[in-house]
């Protein structure tokens, strides 16, 4: 495999990708599939059963044209039932939540502009906010990393780990620890509060916020019928866990990539060519993590720039 030139290893990466495309989309058919019918049945089953029994006091195609309506501003995230809290959609709390996900590239769905001065306003907003997102993680990061690096210093020097295995179990931990705290635990809590989800379903919806896939087909106090300031409170608890979730996942994934087993995967699809001093020196500097974790012994200790 090492003998393989770099446009056939991004061949093989692309041939790979497009493998696993197709097989992702043939397990969803198999599973998804039959529910969607079974439940296209049902619909169809109760219109049938509804028009036999109401037909004479409707007029022809007044159902459809109501349902077709009804479905159109479902899609926009604006409908008339449930409780008052959440037939406002553009409240505050629900614009601040909907600009949350507009910035994290979460997008929920559940809410769209419905104006053209709204949706003009989104494109300018989000072309100007997303680069000052990414700005403001990156000196986050720059603040955070060489904090979240000093426990792994300090059982690497304990136990007498070479830099990569300590880079590894540092990884790990901070791993397990995101997953406990920003998954496990909040999926706990909406299964509690939220009666109409499983546990199943909470986690799912935890990691696809964190993970910024946004399906939108739940959300915590949607269609429970909450009063209208806890059903409020839930969506500013639903803002705070997608900032420091999805800056708590952000750093995990940079964990994981600056691990040496990260990086030789990646240089293996890179150019084949003889590292030279600058490059070595430039790869040397970035790994923060590997660094810090040296032991003393191994290394001269460098003092981290205070925040």
């Amino acid at each position: 495999m090492g003998a393989l030139r770099p446009w056939a290893r991004y061949g093989l990466l692309a041939v790979a990708h497009l493998l696993a495309l197709g097989l992702g989309a043939t397990v969803l058919q198999a599973l998804e599939g039959p529910p969607a019918l079974r439940l296209q049945a049902n619909l169809r089953a109760e219109l049938a059963t509804f028009q036999a029994e109401f037909g004479a006091c409707l007029p022809a195609g007044a159902l459809e044209e109501l349902l077709g309506t009804a479905l159109v501003a479902q899609a926009h995230g604006v409908s008339s039932l449930g409780n008052g809290s959440e037939a406002r959609n553009w409240d505050l709390p629900s614009a601040l939540l909907f600009t949350a996900s507009l910035l994290t590239t979460t997008g929920y769905g559940h809410m769209a502009p419905l104006s053209a001065g709204g949706k003009a306003f989104c494109v300018a907003y989000a072309a100007l906010g997303l680069p000052a997102s990414l700005a403001l993680v990156a000196a986050l990061r720059h603040c955070l990393v060489p904090l979240l690096s000093r426990p792994g210093a300090w059982v690497a020097t304990r136990w007498k780990l070479t830099p990569p295995r300590a880079a590894l179990l540092q990884a790990v931990a901070l791993g397990l620890l995101v997953v406990g705290v920003f998954v496990l635990l909040p999926a706990l809590v909406l299964w509690g509060v939220q009666g109409n989800c499983s546990l199943l379903e909470a986690i799912y919806f935890c990691f696809s916020s964190l993970s910024t896939i946004g399906l939108g087909d739940l959300l915590p106090g949607h269609g429970s019928g909450l009063h209208p300031v806890l059903y409020h409170l839930c969506q500013f608890a639903l803002l705070g866990y997608l900032l420091l979730g999805l800056l708590a996942m952000l750093l995990t994934v940079e964990t994981f990539s600056e691990l040496p087993q990260v990086r030789a995967m990646v240089k293996f699809f890179g150019s084949s060519g003889p590292v030279n001093a600058e490059d070595e020196g430039a790869i040397l500097g970035q790994d923060e993590l590997a660094l810090s974790n040296m032991p003393p012994s191994a290394a001269a200790p460098a003092q981290a720039p205070a925040c």
